[in-house]
């Protein structure tokens, strides 16, 4: 007999969501917690059940607004076998959707939280190397178990598995985590990927998330589609993808804009990595909103791929504002003719409340615009459809005339 689970009981109604499969549990939705054989720690696994005391389903307990985190509805044991199912499940979707052994492609999302039914979890495939990133202290506890269902699922052709989360777990967790190899150690002086043919240097030790942007591959190239003879401009360039993407595509010019001197330099090796020394490409380290003031018609293509403005709801009317002010900005500035590629990677910005945003936009700026694209995240990214939140990134391609 193993150790008994400590019980979370709804208040009387509160099921209803979990009825619907939705993965997580709220606080207030709580009545009681029964602790089991020990006292209840965040990231243990707990039992979910109605006030009557009927099963729900079995999940992550942690501190904050949402308690739960759901990780099954069945009574079942959460064993290295769990592990290795969900992790198994995962790739397979993966290989359904021509990621696995992609020989033009060789980067992309293993793991995505509750879209592969692993709240908390994010998994990165960097060649041969697998990068790990925990966002809840559950998952970070079973760290171990999921390197060893990466290993089953990958065999050979997985060398390495990197911890990357001690920025991604809640700080009042204390946990201690110090980011490093788990299993395995890559042996490359300089980490390449390739996209979609195109190259990439990729440092997921220093780099932001998991050191690449994996989820804008698609929004990458279509922008390579509409870039022949264009100048393009592209703000909050981070290591320059849709930069690379657009001179891939016959662009004339591109400018690259981020606010870090770091970032702008890893886009300018990018384009040489692809390109070469002459590469028609001009890198600024400088702040994009004020940038996009003084650029008087000089592109006819512009992305807007901001960071989240809002992690949560909290701040959502500051990040319309924000939104709405580079929008503004683009609109106002770019050739008639012109492409704006606009994006929200912020989950409490609705796919609706952005739209209603870019219109708003629009009309301040005076410029006749029409939707052309309507674009999110790519297959690797999948979404829960009983967790509509799962679906962050939302992005516009418009024509300005």
């Amino acid at each position: 007999m193993g150790d008994k689970l400590s019980i979370v009981a709804l208040r009387r109604g509160k099921e209803e969501s979990l009825e619907r499969r939705h993965p997580w549990v709220f606080s207030g939705a709580i009545e009681k917690i029964t602790e089991g054989s020990k006292p209840l720690a965040e990231g243990d696994v707990v039992d979910v059940v109605t006030k009557q005391g009927d099963f729900i389903a079995r999940g992550h307990y942690q501190i904050g607004s949402i308690a739960v985190r759901v990780l099954t509805f069945e009574k079942e044991a959460i064993d290295q076998q769990w592990w290795n199912n969900r992790v198994a499940k995962a790739k397979e979707l993966r290989a359904t959707i021509g990621m696995v052994g992609n020989s033009s492609t060789t980067c992309y999302r293993l793991i995505h939280g509750e879209g592969d039914l692993l709240p908390g979890l994010v998994v990165d495939i960097y060649g041969t190397t697998a990068v790990v990133q925990c966002h809840s202290v559950g998952m970070y506890l079973s760290r171990h178990a999921i390197v060893e269902a990466i290993r089953e699922a990958y065999g050979e052709l997985i060398e390495a598995i990197y911890d990357k989360s001690s920025q991604t777990l809640p700080y009042k967790a204390e946990l201690g985590a110090i980011d490093g190899y788990l299993w395995g150690r890559n042996a490359e002086k300089e980490n390449v990927v390739l996209e979609n043919g195109l190259k990439f240097k990729v440092n997921w030790e220093e780099g932001q998330k998991t050191g690449f942007f994996i989820d804008q591959r698609e929004n990458r190239d279509l922008v390579r589609q509409y870039s022949r003879g264009r100048r393009v401009l592209n703000t909050f360039c981070y290591t320059g993808g849709f930069s690379v993407a657009a001179l891939a595509g016959g662009a004339t010019e591109v400018v690259s804009i981020d606010l870090s001197e770091r970032a702008v330099k890893l886009a300018d090796e990018n384009m040489k990595l692809n390109f070469g020394e002459d590469a028609p490409h001009q890198a600024i380290a400088c702040n994009a909103v004020e940038y996009l003031k003084d650029i008087d018609e000089d592109f006819d293509l512009i992305i807007l791929d901001p960071p989240a403005f809002a992690k949560h709801h909290k701040v959502l009317g500051n990040a319309l504002q924000g939104y709405k002010k580079i929008n503004v900005r683009a609109l106002q500035k770019i050739r008639p003719g012109g492409i704006l590629f606009t994006f929200s990677c912020s989950q409490a910005v609705s796919r609706d409340l952005f739209r209603t945003t870019i219109f708003t936009a629009a009309a301040i700026a005076g410029r006749r615009v029409r939707i052309i694209g309507q674009l999110t995240q790519p297959a690797d990214h999948p979404i829960n459809i009983y967790h509509p939140e799962g679906e962050y990134l939302k992005g516009l391609v418009v024509y300005v005339e």
